[in-house]
């Protein structure tokens, strides 16, 4: 098959499996170091390119046109976020959404939540950093 074949294959089966279900993912460091490396090592080998050839990983993006990954699943979050908040109050994510737990959280270093990936501290008054 030629590149750009190989290159469609990739935008449409490889990026769609890995941002499946990644609306509710919260990506740490070396989820998203793993993701670009997987895309990386697709777009060097449809390109014939090794990394003793030290090609840096914007050029290689660059030629074949393609995003970042993780930006990507960052961007499919920001929509899927607001689609949440159009959506009717009475509606399971929605709800899951707005739900604050009672009580406290364990001591030590809080774990990330999707609310805060997204800067959502504020959800509650409606005011979110992130909508545009």
């Amino acid at each position: 098959m030629n590149k750009e074949t190989n290159l469609r294959i990739h935008n449409i089966t490889a990026k769609a499996e890995l941002k499946f279900g990644s609306e509710a993912w919260v990506l740490k460091k070396r989820e998203e170091q793993r993701f670009e490396a997987a895309q990386m090592k697709f777009l060097r080998h449809l390109l014939g390119i090794t990394k003793l050839d030290k090609e840096k990983n914007q050029r290689i993006r660059g030629k074949t046109g393609v995003q970042n990954i993780v930006e990507g699943i960052k961007q499919y979050q920001k929509k899927w976020l607001q689609h949440v908040q159009r959506m009717d109050t009475n509606r399971i994510p929605k709800q899951a959404l707005r739900y604050r737990p009672k009580g406290r959280r364990n001591i030590g270093r809080p774990k990330k939540r999707w609310r805060d990936q997204l800067h959502l501290e504020d959800y509650g008054t409606g005011n979110t950093s992130n909508s545009s």
